[in-house]
């Protein structure tokens, strides 16, 4: 499938909203770097896998008139500010603005914060420069400390027009690092008398319009006459507003900087913002932060009641000159309209997990356990060539701190069919194979169950994840273990699922929030302090640190991961008879084992989980098979190492397993551990061991006829 012309990729685009009902309206905001006009059809995408790992790509045009669209250039403008209205405010005696900042990039050329004719950089030099009228003045020629706050303090005497700018650093706890910090730094700048109108006040940022401030600032106030006003970013953190606690100008942020993070006041004594938000009032800029494109509207589309489920595609056609035409396909997820006819089978696509791993960058540097590549698909280009569409919550900020704010309301380059063997395309795998048993299913995403709860999964007797449906909320996790406890039958079919907690607030549609905090496998960690979501107060990081173990909802939890091959599974002899032997069923076992073939050589890989009783697995379940013959690059989870020993060869805890367990309410779980499953599926036309198991399991779910109870022993 190559859609891509010789000048490279040149257009994208996203769609609000990602998962929709039939009959509501969807939005496609497109661009193209070499306008014209293009056609815009609706596509129903069975399988998006254009390798030998799936069926073969697959997509039929729907019944709905193709549109023609102009397409034209449409900028990204990355970088989070603030702005608070201060327009009909006079200063005719006297003007103090006070903040604190923590710059952390400071050898970088970037603006602070600017209100009237007065605003605060930072030279390429690290020298803190106040401007006025377009002159600068060196405030502080020694670079500021990366790690520390300082006190701003600028006092403008209108009568004379005499303005003081004081800064003064903040102790740290290390008298070796105070000993190289001046005490304060003192600046005079003359400017002409007579009354100051600030107009409004802007941070992170000297122009309205984006930010390129990388760092922190709080404790924000400004004194005009004998009016105070007072401003506390440790409020409705959950939300844009910059609260006004004193003088009623509230203010609004932009782009999603990062909340809830420590100010300039935090003394430790405190690791969460609600018991102390005083030592929160901050927020943390970056230049490189991008919540909305705001992009124009190429197509608002309503679409038809009658339009079956399933996953769809805008698909955009541009002609080019002599060459093949450039295509963009952009995907949404359609549910039944609302009242009308489900089937009893749901896939469920795993919104939270492609937000958090939008235009993520680890096939362009090799990060982790994806090695580097030099011949990149269109989509990985493009987002090398233009890192303005914003980052994953895989990578760090150009200062070092991590990505704890992800949003589908840009393109996101890897939510393509095609670009990468990571989430949507497996995932496509897994809808071609649910075509393919003709059973009949529909297609929710995991943001309808934290907005609808329950409400979104109770039309279904059975619900089969995508391969990797890793990011949870409260709200949707709460959801999924009810809707098991009324009887609902759940298909893990992918691995590492249900490990990390995240947030989403209505005020930032579209976002969610992620904090790395304590244990797991990942890339940064937050900051002290910093574990707890702004979006709702709850403590982040892995569920399991939270009480709520993957293996108690899905009877096995994330245990390793290795990419340099997949392996097969050894069949547990004693699951071929008893209350499980059913999903045995015509299940050809070549010496005792399945899953022989498929991506990178078998069904158990990438990322695998493992049984464990110790952390929440059921008892009665019943391990179906178990797969350990890994390469040397699979190791086990960061949370279970325990200290720096040698641990046996070959190691207990790098394990796949495959489960089947009764839940209460005449429900059952089906888990097969591994990422890798899908990648063989497909074989042979469907006809091997891993899609007969999974067909039979399939079949029985859907049967009405609860499963027993478990006993009790």
């Amino acid at each position: 499938m190559s859609d891509e012309t010789s000048q490279g990729k040149q257009i994208t685009g996203y769609c609000v909203p990602w998962s929709l009902r039939a009959g509501e309206a969807v939005r496609l905001h497109a661009s193209s770097h070499t306008p014209g006009d293009a056609t815009v059809d609706i596509v129903r995408l069975s399988c998006g896998d254009p390798t030998r790992s799936g069926p073969g790509f697959a997509e039929s045009v729907a019944a709905i008139a193709p549109s023609t669209v102009d397409l034209h250039d449409q900028a990204l403008n990355p970088g989070s500010w603030g702005r608070i209205n201060l327009d009909g405010l006079v200063a005719e005696r006297r003007l103090v603005w006070r903040f604190a900042v923590r710059a952390t990039r400071p050898s970088e050329a970037q603006d602070i914060a600017s209100v009237a004719d007065l605003s605060v950089h930072l030279d390429d030099a690290g020298a803190l420069v106040a401007r006025h009228s377009g002159v600068s003045h060196v405030v502080r020629s020694q670079p500021l400390d990366p790690r520390r706050w300082y006190r701003i303090d600028i006092a403008v005497n209108c009568d004379t027009g005499r303005v003081d700018i004081t800064v003064a650093p903040n102790a740290s706890a290390s008298p070796g690092r105070d000993a190289l910090e001046r005490s304060i730094s003192v600046a005079r700048i003359d400017r002409a008398p007579g009354p100051v109108q600030p107009i409004e006040m802007l941070l992170g940022t000297a122009s309205p319009g984006s930010g390129n401030f990388d760092g922190r600032i709080g404790e924000v106030s400004l004194s005009i006459d004998d009016e105070r006003l007072r401003w506390d970013l440790g409020q409705a953190m959950d939300s844009p507003k910059i609260v006004a606690i004193r003088g009623g100008r509230h203010g609004e942020l932009f782009q999603l900087p990062t909340r809830a993070i420590t100010g300039p006041s935090w003394t430790g004594d405190e690791q969460r913002w609600r018991d102390a938000p005083d030592q929160y009032d901050a927020v943390h800029f970056h230049k490189d932060d991008l919540y909305d494109a705001e992009w124009d509207t190429t197509l608002d589309l309503a679409l038809p009641a009658d339009l079956a489920s399933g996953i769809y595609c805008f698909r955009i056609t541009q002609p080019v000159d002599g060459e093949d035409p450039q295509i963009d396909r952009v995907p949404f997820f359609v549910r039944p309209a609302a009242g009308a006819a489900t089937n009893d089978v749901a896939l469920l696509m795993s919104n939270a997990s492609y937000i958090a791993y939008a235009n993520h960058r680890q096939l362009i540097n090799g990060a982790d356990f994806f090695g580097a590549r030099t011949n990149l698909r269109p989509e990985h280009e493009y987002v090398r060539t233009h890192p303005q569409v914003g980052l994953s919550m895989y990578e760090k900020h150009p200062d070092g701190s991590g990505v704890m704010f992800s949003s589908r309301l840009r393109p996101v380059l890897n939510l393509r069919p095609g670009a990468d063997g990571w989430n949507f395309t497996p995932d496509t795998d897994i809808n071609a194979w649910l075509d393919w048993t003709d059973i009949g299913h529909d297609v929710i995403g995991d943001e309808d169950i934290h907005i609808d709860g329950i409400g979104a999964l109770a039309p279904y007797r059975v619900i089969v994840t995508g391969t990797h449906p890793e990011y949870w909320s409260t709200a949707m996790l709460d959801a999924l273990a009810e809707w098991q406890r009324q009887g609902g039958r759940l298909m893990y079919l992918g691995g590492n699922g249900f490990y990390w907690r995240v947030a989403f607030s209505d005020h930032w549609p579209g976002a969610m929030e992620l904090r790395r905090a304590e244990d797991g496998v990942r890339n940064w960690q937050t900051e002290d302090g910093e574990n707890y979501h702004a979006w709702g107060g709850e403590y982040g990081g892995m569920w399991r640190r939270n009480g709520r173990p993957p293996n108690e909802i899905a009877g096995i939890g994330f245990a390793a991961q290795g990419f340099e091959r997949a392996t097969y599974f050894d069949v547990n002899d004693a699951s071929l008879s008893g209350r499980a032997s059913w999903i045995w069923d015509g299940v050809e076992i070549d010496e005792g084992r399945i899953g022989t073939s498929g991506i990178g050589g078998g069904a158990a890989g990438q990322e695998v989980d493992r049984y464990d009783t110790r952390l929440g697995s059921p008892g009665h379940a019943v391990v179906l098979a178990s797969a350990t013959t890994f390469g040397p690059d699979m190791v086990r989870t960061k949370e279970e190492f325990e200290g720096s020993v040698e641990y046996p060869d070959p190691d207990p805890y790098v394990r796949a397993d495959i489960v089947f367990y009764e839940t209460a309410g005449g429900g059952a779980v089906f888990s097969v551990g591994s990422i890798s499953w899908f990648g063989s599926l497909a074989r042979n036309g469907y006809d091997n061991d891993t899609a007969r198991m999974s067909t039979n399991v399939l079949r029985r779910f859907a049967d009405p006829e609860p499963f027993a109870a478990p006993e009790a022993d």
